[in-house]
């Protein structure tokens, strides 16, 4: 007989409700093995690949790429007759058996405690995943109801050629790859064929249907001014947008700025370079900002906190997860280097560099982006002096580092051409007063002034 199972979208962490199909692996007819990668997702916070769960054959994609589904909606049915046993099952997949001809009569259920779940790579076993309901006994043959008529199959998802770069492009633009005709080899869709279908419709309907858990838009064409795009704000743009309103809604704001010589800085950066501890590290002044930070929260606790509105309280975190904003090509990213505070500098600094990289490629996880207690970015690499950045939600403070420049300064009494950057502190009010958040960005100042004190007040 043939046994079906489905595949449901899991939530990947972080309580996320939905997530965009990017690019399936697999089609019908593919033979897969368990933890083997069969979809590429795209989550509020980052892309993600999931594993199969089983053994067996693709039997249908239930959903098409670019379409936004609900956690918990079946994506994928795997047949899985035939194939090795796996103990249990994961609560996000659910067994479809078609009957046979005759109905049989089960065995009564063992008191033998259930086996342990298989566990993928990439999940855990969530506290009751072993626990399932005992299955009442079938029915004898002669009183069994007749079997449901098995609901007509979906048509099978079309797998459109085109390159994941062209993927997100027409995911942002709002254009269904299936619609397209591609020009590329072997009927590839590319980027331009993208934008000249986005060109050639200027505006669509507002509508989004819903069906079985999942979104797709609306591709009925509505007038609009000319010169306009409209671009679809999902993933980790649409969370960007939404935690950015919270936070500026929700915290009062209030940023400082303070201009800093960070010439001797530059030097201890030169300096560092050459030494063979930082040989395949790349060094730049964001490291001794960052260890400057972190320097500075150990002086003042009470900047490395968040308010809990619903008990009312303040709480102080005893670790440094140092986030650092990245502007990736999917929005903006934040993600963090855990446990910061207690790691050397030429950790610190291998802990940038990957942290950057990773998020800059898209392979950002919702790990690496989760707990972060501060956070710092880099304006300055824009070739901006300052900004009035907004907090992370659920942090305190942020900092941004302006670009480094030669500026005219009193040195001694005379004037010089030094190496001089300004650095912006935005802070919540409710937590940090001013005399706080004054004092935080004086000693950081101070220590990208003379860097010694970075060691004196370690």
């Amino acid at each position: 007989m043939t046994e079906l199972k489905e595949f449901k979208l899991p939530d990947v962490g972080e309580g996320l409700t939905e997530a965009d199909i990017v690019a399936w692996h697999v089609k019908p007819g593919d033979q897969v093995e368990v933890n083997q990668i069969i979809v590429e997702i795209e989550t509020a916070k980052a892309v993600v690949e999931l594993p199969s769960p089983w053994d067996g054959t693709v039997a249908r994609l239930l959903v098409q790429e670019g379409q936004t589904v609900d956690v918990g909606t079946p994506i994928i049915a795997v047949d899985v007759s035939g194939a090795p046993a796996v103990a249990g099952t994961p609560d996000y997949a659910e067994r479809a058996v078609v009957p046979p001809a005759v109905t049989t009569i089960s065995p009564p259920a063992s008191d033998a405690p259930p086996e342990r779940q298989a566990v993928l790579v990439g999940y855990g076993v969530k506290a009751a995943s072993t626990t399932r309901r005992t299955r009442k006994p079938a029915l004898p043959a002669a009183a069994a109801p007749a079997p449901a008529p098995a609901p007509a199959e979906p048509a099978p998802a079309v797998r459109v050629l085109a390159k994941p770069p062209v993927r997100r492009l027409a995911k942002d633009l709002g254009i269904n790859l299936a619609q397209l005709s591609g020009s590329g080899p072997e009927g590839a869709v590319t980027r331009d064929d993208v934008h000249r279908a986005a060109r050639g419709t200027t505006g669509r309907s507002g509508s989004e249907v819903v069906e079985n858990g999942v979104r797709t838009a609306s591709l009925a064409a509505v007038p609009g001014p000319a010169g306009e795009e409209r671009i679809g704000v999902r993933g980790v743009r649409k969370h960007m947008a939404a935690a950015m309103v919270s936070s500026a809604f929700t915290a009062p704001h209030v940023t400082e700025f303070l201009q800093v010589d960070v010439t001797e800085t530059m030097a201890a950066v030169r300096r560092v370079r050459d030494l063979p501890e930082y040989a395949e590290v790349r060094v730049s002044p964001l490291l001794f900002v960052a260890r400057a930070l972190l320097t500075a929260v150990r002086r003042h606790p009470l900047v490395n906190s968040s308010w809990d509105e619903a008990a009312q309280e303040i709480v102080v975190k005893h670790y440094v997860n140092l986030g650092i904003a990245v502007a990736a090509e999917r929005g903006l990213l934040v993600p963090n280097v855990k446990n910061a505070g207690e790691l050397s500098l030429p950790e610190l600094a291998r802990g940038l560099q990957a942290l950057a990289e990773t998020a800059r490629a898209g392979q950002a996880t919702p790990a690496d982006l989760a707990g972060g207690t501060i956070t710092i970015t880099n304006v300055g690499v824009f070739g901006v002096d300052a900004g009035t950045p907004i907090l992370t939600p659920g942090e305190a403070a942020i900092l941004a580092f302006g670009q480094v420049k030669d500026a005219p300064w009193v040195v001694d009494g005379q004037l010089a051409v030094r190496s001089v950057c300004t650095l912006s502190l935005s802070f919540d009010h409710r937590i940090i007063d001013g005399q706080l958040g004054s004092a935080v960005l004086s000693d950081v100042g101070s220590m990208l002034e003379d860097p010694v004190r970075m060691l004196a007040w370690t």
